[in-house]
């Protein structure tokens, strides 16, 4: 039976964490602005052909990550038109919207089987890789996942002491007192759902481009459904979900090493466990709700 080399094992929890980390920040703030978009695994699997299809054809991961989120933001705006000026169901929306990128994905990937995509770099920290056991489990990664680090300091600095995030948690919390005084509350909300698929995008293009360097239809794998989950269980709060992220990333990582190390636990079961701990997360958060901002999916009149 072989070991688990616990640095390794660290390492891999945080590059297994950012993709789930960059797609569950973007629904915190499509949801604090009282939108409930269910279409995250749609604009991450969108975001993962997108961005693997430019970093091919151009030899540029930096390009296929803009590309990413520019798709990711595009299916977002579908969303937004249905769900805010259509003023259509967010929730049969949000189902909708992950259908249609799962079908659009595999249009889209049809020739990029098998190949490729150019290497992301390492982002070179010069002393810092080298500190024993920190260095590389913390200093060896790529820019995204220092990216995705600094965007939850980002989003949590935005929403405890902006204007911007002040106004977008009025808006969230009641959106018509928000609009009596005057704020466009539409106008926030779109901002909102397309800064959610950019980064739903940037998530879907990680798996594709440096956690598993490769296309594979539908690979994403539930990993939308997990971020979901994580806004649930980080009571909407931008720092839980790092933790969250690390969790569930943690959970993923430590069933492929078990796998590897030959412990005799069946391989059906190692692999449903990070969904059997999604959905048990579910259950728990779903009694206590006195987090959720009070016009979460509600939709919004103007009129009133």
């Amino acid at each position: 039976m072989g070991t688990i080399n616990p640095e390794l094992l660290l390492a891999a929890v945080i590059v297994a964490a950012t993709p789930i980390l960059l797609a569950a920040l973007g629904e915190l703030v499509v949801e604090r602005a009282g939108v409930l978009n269910l279409g995250v695994e749609g604009m991450m699997i969108t975001g993962a052909i997108c961005g693997f299809a430019v970093a091919v054809n151009s030899g540029s991961p930096a390009l296929g990550f803009v590309a990413a989120a520019a798709g990711g933001a595009v299916l977002a705006l579908l969303f937004a038109l249905l769900t805010q000026v259509a003023l259509a169901n967010q929730v049969a929306s949000g189902l909708a919207l992950t259908l249609f990128g799962l079908g659009l994905s595999s249009l889209l990937g049809q020739g990029y089987q098998g190949i490729k995509p150019p290497p992301t770099p390492r982002l070179d920290l010069g002393p810092l890789s080298d500190i024993p056991f920190l260095g590389r489990v913390m200093f060896s990664h790529d820019l995204m996942v220092y990216l995705a680090l600094g965007l939850v300091a980002a989003v949590w600095a935005m929403l405890k002491y902006t204007r911007a995030g002040l106004i977008l948690r009025a808006v969230g919390e009641n959106h018509d007192a928000a609009h009596a005084l005057g704020y466009k509350v539409v106008r926030v909300r779109v901002l909102a759902i397309l800064f959610g698929g950019a980064c739903a995008g940037l998530g879907g293009a990680y798996i594709s481009l440096v956690r598993v360097p490769q296309w594979t239809e539908g690979m994403t794998s539930g990993a939308g459904w997990i971020a979901l989950a994580l806004v649930v269980f980080a009571s909407w709060k931008a720092g839980r979900v790092l933790l969250g992220a690390w969790l569930f990333g943690g959970v993923t990582v430590l069933q492929l090493n078990l796998q590897a190390a030959g412990f005799a636990i069946p391989v059906e079961f190692l692999s449903m466990s990070p969904y059997l701990i999604t959905i048990l997360v579910l259950v728990i958060m779903a009694r206590d709700k006195s987090c959720a901002p009070a016009s979460l999916g509600r939709i919004f009149h103007a009129s009133q």
